[in-house]
């Protein structure tokens, strides 16, 4: 029987298996049978009726053959044949109606569909998973039919894919990955796209796509290239950008003062006389002690650059002069009382003249008020060096030298302070002060005038104002004090000092 044939390869059929590639999809089940079982034995009953049918038209198109052939002969045999044939496929089509009974669609069901002959093709392809039921990657426990997930080199319920950072599901068409795990787009901008510190947004891209900031070498402040340009202030200490979410205070000559740096600044003349006898012992303790009393003043900067102007033979200065040691006669306006501070803002500033006389090589000390006391003390620690050299009768020289020299004095003395607030003995040196000299007193460097140890801040602060003077990148302060530096650890402080005094020059 050759539509027997025909059966049987109409009902071997292939089940095609779903595919999703990171995004949301919903499984195209067919809601009519209720197994693939079902399905397939519907579809091959339609098969059977349709071989049914052009069986029975190939015998009767014989038979009419047969019968114009042999010109009214009897086809009896023939006729008993189709009968036969009919009868099985009935018998066959009853039993197999008698296992499956008539489902009606569902309403959710696909339409019918048809070939050019009208006869029913077999449903839409079905999605099932490969190798048994599908395992949720989140939870671990099975996935039904539904919407789901595949990504990763798994599957996942939709609200068991969630992000590593917020914990939300994600449901969006992309997310982003970070050592295989996944993210909001959003989430991981947030902790890897770099924020300004300065105006807290995303640093934006160049004209090249590429992120492009900029970044305080020593604390490490990350902020857009054009706050440069646009006037945000920095603090005159420590010389971080001030940012939105903090106010920096003003003060009377125009300079802004981070409040971590005004916790330990220094506002006016009285306020520093103990730091100036703190830094008279210390170079003492140098075997460097000087005889003669000098007046330390704290001025505005203003009246800094006024005296600077007046002084007829100063030595070099930086681009903004903090300090100043004068040699001449002239009247100059300290600060004779702390000021308030209202409002992120300096008032009441008290200031009155005061007539320097010429006693010796030196008339003063002027340092720039309202700067922290490790950094005061480091600016009078230079300019003490300054007045040393002159009143011990040291030639002329160069900026170079001369500045480089007071550099190492600030630098070691930054050295002690730091050692000492950090809680070591106060008999600890220095290398630098260590090494100054066989000959120098061996009497142990005086302690921070503030009692128990520092703020991590100000240590913080400490380290940056040695960085200031080690990375200093000017011929006269950065490249002097690195050569000097260079002698006194080598020679020691005292050799460096007689080789001065002979040569001018450091030794090599």
């Amino acid at each position: 029987m050759g539509w027997l044939t025909k059966i049987l390869k109409g009902s071997s059929q292939r089940i095609s298996k779903g595919q999703y590639h990171g995004k949301y999809e919903d499984d195209t089940i067919w809601e009519g049978p209720s197994s693939s079982a079902d399905q397939l034995a519907d579809f091959d009953r339609e098969e059977l009726d349709r071989a049914i049918a052009l069986s029975i038209a190939e015998e009767e198109e014989d038979e009419e053959e047969e019968e114009r052939d042999e010109k009214g002969k009897k086809v009896v045999d023939n006729e008993s044949e189709l009968d036969e044939d009919e009868l099985l496929a009935k018998a066959i089509q009853e039993s197999w109606n008698v296992g499956s009974p008539h489902r009606s669609p569902s309403p959710h069901s696909p339409p019918p569909r048809y070939n050019n002959y009208g006869s029913l093709l077999p449903p839409y392809p079905l999605h099932y998973p490969s190798g048994g039921h599908r395992i949720c990657g989140g939870c671990n426990s099975e996935i039904g039919h539904g919407r789901y997930l595949s990504c990763m080199g798994a599957v996942w319920h939709p609200e068991c894919f969630r992000c590593h950072s917020c914990s939300h599901p994600i449901s969006d068409y992309e997310f982003s990955m970070s050592e295989n795990r996944p993210f909001h787009k959003s989430c991981y901008k947030d902790l890897h796209h770099p924020k300004c510190d300065v105006c807290k947004n995303f640093i934006p891209t160049n004209a090249a796509g590429l992120i492009e900031y900029r970044a305080h070498p020593f604390w490490h402040q990350k902020y857009c290239p054009g706050h440069e340009q646009d006037g945000t202030p920095r603090c005159c200490s420590c010389e971080r950008m001030e940012p939105v979410d903090a106010r920096y205070l003003i003060l009377d000559d125009g300079r802004k003062l981070c409040l971590e740096c005004l916790d330990s600044s220094i506002m006016d003349t009285h306020e520093c006389q103990p730091l100036y006898l703190e830094i008279q012992e210390f170079y003492e303790g140098l075997n460097m002690k000087v005889e003669q009393q000098i007046p330390l003043l704290l001025v505005e900067r203003q009246a800094l650059n006024e005296a600077m102007e007046g002084e007829k033979n100063g030595h070099h200065h930086m681009a903004e002069t903090r300090g100043l040691c004068l040699s001449e006669e002239q009247t100059v306006s300290t600060i004779s009382r702390r000021p308030r501070i209202g409002g992120y803002r300096i008032t009441g500033m008290f200031t009155e003249p005061y007539r320097l006389v010429r006693q010796c090589e030196v008339t003063a000390i002027l340092i720039l008020y309202g700067l922290p006391r490790l950094l005061t003390g480091s600016i009078l620690a230079h300019e003490m060096m300054h007045a040393w050299l002159r009143l011990k009768g040291y030639p002329n020289l160069s900026s170079d030298v001369e500045e480089g020299i007071c550099q190492v004095l600030a630098h070691m003395w930054l050295d002690s302070e730091i050692l000492a607030g950090s809680g070591s003995s106060s008999s600890n040196m220095t290398s630098a002060s260590t090494s100054s000299s066989s000959s120098s007193s061996s009497s142990s460097l005086p302690g921070s005038s503030k009692k128990g140890k520092r703020s991590e801040f100000e240590k913080k602060l400490g380290d940056y104002f040695k960085h200031q003077i080690e990375s200093d990148t000017s011929a006269a302060y950065g490249d002097g004090f690195r050569e000097g530096n260079k002698a006194v650890l080598k020679y020691g402080l005292r050799s460096t000092l007689d080789h001065i005094r002979l040569t001018g020059t450091f030794p090599c």
